[in-house]
């Protein structure tokens, strides 16, 4: 017998259990799509709907985006421009949910205008709970649908909405929540580039040791909190060099042991500044003050070794080197992807971790055979 994966509700388990054991993983959930999924598994589940999914309001394309899905969905060009573009807000039951107090329920989508284009996508019932803000702005629609008539009896709209409900409270805070990340993102990634156009030589490079930094902490599996903290850190790695002279920063040539030190003083007082962000987690500073660690102890402000540097750390320093040492300066040539990664495996276990690098290589070598 096959097992029932553990997000899926138990058939013996009450509409109260389910909304207690909902709020739980709610809350504890690291984003609003990882708090919609076992929600919708539950619906699809417990109610006559073959498939369900949460959208969510994305200002910057001011459309309704999926964020979460489950079970069969629609399929066609029309559903995978939905998947792409997400559901405007002029949609029919867009504007209709920005008006509902509670789920809108359709046995038959073809007869009712609210529900407008989704028979075409083989939708014949459908039920649609609004996510409102605390401000009453619709910021999400939870969809459940079916491919044959459906005429979602007392019980199971009982169900969806005590489970809704509570789904409404909780999204309306992670949506808050998302929205003063972002913009808190924003404002970390604009400081960052702004410290960048100080040294014409770095140009570009916030971003793409960002970038390439996320994508190795998912490859070594970082949750969605952690990634977000090692792209804070990433922006702001540099901070400390706000406080530097320019005739420190832009020398030519070798620094002397005076200016070197004064150089290297930029990272403790990188993590001095960026602490007086209230909301910047630990492991983004983290980032900030270890990044120049190494791995065989010799690095600096404090040696640290091994696995005492943080991971985040351990990430960034990889993907730091490997994008200076891959793109070109006024003093130097980039020296190119192979004569890079020669480098990094030679400094494995001495400056880096050779856990990291393997994986970095790995990544690598993946995008040149899908280019290939």
């Amino acid at each position: 017998m096959d097992q029932v994966p553990p997000h899926l509700v138990p058939p013996s388990e009450s509409a109260s259990q389910l909304t207690l054991r909902l709020t739980r993983l709610g809350l504890k959930a690291a984003d609003l799509g990882s708090a919609m999924q076992p929600v919708l598994e539950a619906l699809v589940e417990r109610t006559g709907a073959r498939g369900a999914g949460y959208f969510q309001w994305r200002d910057q394309t001011l459309a309704y985006h999926a964020r979460a899905a489950t079970g069969e969905m629609p399929e066609g060009p029309v559903m995978e421009a939905i998947l792409a573009h997400g559901l405007p807000g002029h949609f029919p039951l867009i504007e209709a949910l920005s008006q509902a107090q509670s789920t809108l329920y359709f046995t038959d989508t073809a007869q009712d205008a609210a529900a407008q284009g989704f028979a075409e996508l083989g939708v014949s019932s459908l039920c649609a709970s609004p996510i409102h803000d605390r401000d009453g702005l619709l910021v999400g629609a939870l969809l459940a649908h079916t491919f044959e008539p459906h005429t979602w009896p007392e019980n199971e709209q009982m169900l969806i909405g005590t489970v809704t409900g509570m789904l409404s409270l909780l999204a309306a805070r992670l949506h808050a929540e998302e929205r003063e990340q972002a913009a808190h993102e924003g404002a970390l990634r604009a400081l960052g580039l702004s410290l960048e156009a100080r040294d014409a030589e770095t140009q570009g490079h916030t971003d793409r040791v960002t970038t390439l930094a996320e994508r190795l902490g998912r490859k070594l599996g970082l949750t969605p909190a952690e990634l977000r903290e090692l792209r804070w850190g990433a922006y702001l790695h540099d901070l400390g060099k706000i406080s530097l002279r320019d005739e420190i920063l832009l020398y030519e040539g070798p620094l002397t042991a005076a200016l070197r030190q004064q150089m290297q003083g930029h990272v403790q007082e990188g993590v001095r500044l960026a602490g007086q962000l209230p909301f910047l987690p630990q492991a983004a500073l983290d980032v900030i003050g270890a990044h120049h660690e190494r791995w065989d102890g010799t690095g600096y402000p404090l040696g640290l070794r091994g696995e005492q540097i943080p991971l985040s750390a351990r990430i960034f320093a990889v993907c730091d080197v490997y994008d200076a040492l891959n793109s070109d300066r006024p003093y130097k040539k980039a020296w190119g992807q192979q004569a890079t990664l020669d480098y990094l495996r030679s400094a494995s276990g001495a400056h880096f971790d050779p856990r990291v690098v393997g994986a970095l290589v790995e990544l690598l070598e993946e995008d040149a055979a899908h280019v290939s």
